[in-house]
């Protein structure tokens, strides 16, 4: 009688998971879903682009954060952003996103310094939203990234109170199947995470001084 019990209670306790992973991630995709766009024609003008971290390599982006790059350029140049927020992971002296997106913007595109905003502490989605918000005094914006990602991100930076939408950014190269498949399972379990983030008002891990996007954006230099 004892195993039954605990075996009904840890099936129980395992549907109820289940369902509130299904729901979490329903809410996140239904809510987010009218705020998404996949054409630069389509995309409301906005004042500030933000382009969420992806990865870098000896001084060279990812890919995917390329991607990601070349779609907050494209808005730019069709008037629908006036500013770029470059957010990543320079949480070591030996990993820099931000200045190698930079770097890759101005090599390739010759982009002004002076449009580019470098967020040293984006470390999450979630971080990078909140620091938009009150870091960087972002009150609408588009944020540029893949399809699997953009419900999320304008799932968490509207409930933060922006006026924001998502590009899903073209792939210049096309990704491993395998790849998206598990960015997909991931991208499942991080939704019900961004649900108890905003529910509990949780705190980004690094804060610091304001430096309006409005503003000069030599103070994100380092």
């Amino acid at each position: 009688m004892r195993a039954r019990t605990f075996f009904a209670a840890f099936f129980s306790a395992c549907a109820a998971a289940f369902l509130f992973v299904a729901a979490a991630n329903a809410f996140v995709v239904l809510s987010a879903r009218p705020f998404v766009f996949r054409s630069v024609a389509d995309v409301p003008p906005k004042y500030t682009a933000v382009v969420p971290g992806a990865g870098a390599r000896n001084g060279r982006v990812s890919f995917v954060f390329r991607d990601r790059i070349e779609g907050a350029v494209s808005l730019m140049e069709a008037g629908r952003a006036e500013k770029i927020i470059v957010s990543g992971d320079h949480g070591r002296k030996d990993y820099d996103e931000v200045n190698s997106a930079l770097s890759y913007m101005k090599k390739v595109h010759g982009i002004s310094d002076g449009d580019v905003f470098l967020d040293h502490a984006g470390f999450s989605t979630y971080d990078t939203m909140y620091r938009a918000r009150d870091v960087f005094c972002v009150r609408d914006a588009v944020i540029v990234t893949q399809p699997f990602h953009a419900a999320r991100c304008v799932f968490i930076a509207r409930a933060l109170g922006l006026d924001a939408v998502a590009y899903v950014a073209p792939e210049l190269n096309r990704l491993p199947r395998r790849a998206k498949i598990v960015w997909e399972i991931r991208e499942s379990l991080a939704r019900v995470k961004a649900v108890i983030d905003v529910v509990s008002r949780a705190k980004p891990v690094y804060l610091g001084e304001q430096i309006p996007v409005t503003g000069s954006s030599a103070a994100t230099r380092d």
